[in-house]
């Protein structure tokens, strides 16, 4: 696919995002402030935060290393929800940076996109007939750092980038939990990066950039912040898992994405977060040195982030 096709792709789900306000991402629906808009039906509201550790070290015996590390998120909801119509949409961004001792070059710690729009219409009570729009992608490149000090670039915005939409059913039991199954779904998968499409990253062919599967759909996401006890009434939890099959080739290959947030208020800003996040993909070929010979197989990917910092609702 070339970068006239990515752009009329980005540009038509701008399109059809655009009347969203967007909503904070389920990852940190524990700190969203819901105001009704203006018009009946709608909340909206927001959260940006950071995160920042530093350490220093001079003339210390023990011996020690500097570092100095930033993170950041930023996050907007919109969601409607009137007669039979539930219309929730969200827009996540994050971003992290760490500098260690005395070299110049900052290492990408975080780097997300997130933008989602689930469109439902009751069926029966608390079952909707609903379809799901969702864009996955990073903002800046992404380096495979060498022992001899070397760095590969590994990603880059919009390699990869993942596009998912899906026409199913949302099933919300209760308020904290919503279970969509859809399937009919297509999925697509952009590598708009010709070094990285050139090795057949992520899955494309070689010299392709993009590559696109049909298959079934599953999204789980539990999210509270309001429990009632005392020991619990400072604490949010978020959990969400995505499951995709492609029907087309190897469905039992099951893709995995899931992220969970654990997160306690101290006070008004003040916020202490444990982030969580569980990747399997068997199309993303990660190296690892095996009895000193270096081999390429899909293995498990997982990020964890805890972070002390200052957040502001709106």
């Amino acid at each position: 696919m070339n970068m006239k096709t990515t752009f009329l792709l980005a540009l038509a789900l701008c399109l059809f995002t655009n009347p969203l306000v967007s909503q904070v991402t389920d990852a940190e629906g524990k700190l969203k402030q819901q105001n009704p808009d203006s018009l009946s039906g709608w909340k909206t509201g927001g959260i940006a935060g950071v995160n920042v550790a530093q350490a220093a070290f001079v003339n210390w015996a023990a011996g020690g290393e500097g570092s100095f590390a930033v993170n950041g998120v930023f996050s907007l909801f919109a969601n409607y929800k009137k007669d039979k119509i539930s219309w929730d949409n969200s827009l996540d961004l994050g971003y992290g940076v760490l500098k260690q001792g005395d070299v110049d070059d900052y290492k990408k710690t975080d780097d997300k996109i997130d933008l989602l729009s689930k469109f439902g219409r009751e069926a029966y009570k608390n079952l909707y007939y609903a379809g799901l729009l969702n864009f996955k992608s990073q903002m800046t490149k992404g380096y495979d750092y060498h022992s001899d000090g070397e760095k590969e670039v590994i990603s880059n915005a919009f390699a990869p980038a993942y596009i998912i939409a899906a026409i199913g059913i949302d099933y919300k039991p209760i308020e904290s939990v919503s279970i969509f199954a859809a399937p009919l779904t297509g999925k697509m998968t952009i590598v708009n990066d010709t070094l990285l499409s050139n090795k057949g990253a992520y899955g494309v062919n070689p010299g392709d950039n993009s590559f696109s599967e049909f298959g079934g759909y599953v999204r789980i996401i539990f999210s509270k912040s309001d429990f009632k006890s005392d020991f619990m009434k400072n604490v949010s939890i978020t959990s969400k898992i995505d499951l995709f099959s492609n029907y087309l080739k190897d469905p039992q290959n099951i893709v995995v994405n899931w992220e969970n947030i654990l997160a306690f208020k101290i006070n008004k800003y003040i916020n202490v977060n444990f982030n969580t996040h569980l990747i399997y993909d068997d199309k993303v070929m990660i190296a690892k040195e095996v009895d000193g010979v270096e081999k390429e197989s899909p293995r498990i990917q997982f990020k964890e982030i805890f972070g002390v910092g200052v957040s502001f609702k709106f």
